[in-house]
């Protein structure tokens, strides 16, 4: 069973696009880069469910239309609209080095361990970007209690992305708050 924290997001799916199964989604990536995942996962009723892309083509500069396996009209393209495109975090992360690019989406980083002066302070179990600054929700390592800290390249001092940790560097007012 795939977990949210295998996962990062890339994109969302639109609309039904035509009437055979065709559905626009904006997403983070080019269009090269989405067929080469050997899947595009989402949330349907709770459960990540892995939905396989036959063809991708590009609409405008972050839009495509995508033809699923399996999805052949409206009514069954419909389901997905509105839902959140994810892909398995390693893939992510693979075909990310082979395009030589080190930008990741924030919700990448759950499931890291957070350090601080190479003490582990706990683990980032989601990412609150409903306010105007991004935080990280950060799970007490004796998972005593739970605490957020901003998502700011200024406190990231080293992020090891093999042995998922982010070392930061911050006041320690903030996990008090």
């Amino acid at each position: 069973m795939i977990t949210r924290d295998e996962l990062v997001e890339i994109g969302r799916y639109n609309k039904a696009h035509g009437v055979n199964g065709e559905i626009s989604a904006t997403v983070d990536c080019d269009v090269e880069m989405l067929t080469r995942f050997t899947c595009c996962v989402s949330d349907i009723d709770g459960i990540y469910v892995p939905f396989f892309i036959d063809q991708a083509r590009p609409k405008s500069a972050n839009a495509v239309l995508l033809t699923i396996d399996g999805i052949n009209n409206e009514h069954d393209a419909s389901i997905l609209v509105n839902k959140y495109i994810y892909v398995l975090k390693r893939e992510y992360s693979e075909l990310s080095r082979d395009a030589h690019t080190d930008s990741y989406p924030i919700d990448y980083f759950i499931g890291f361990n957070i350090y601080r002066d190479d003490r582990e302070l706990g683990t980032i179990t989601d990412i609150e970007d409903s306010t105007a600054n991004v935080l990280f929700k950060i799970t007490a390592s004796d998972g005593s209690h739970q605490y957020f800290l901003p998502a700011v390249e200024e406190f990231i001092v080293d992020i090891d992305m093999d042995k998922k940790k982010l070392y930061m560097d911050f006041p320690e007012e903030l996990m008090h708050l």
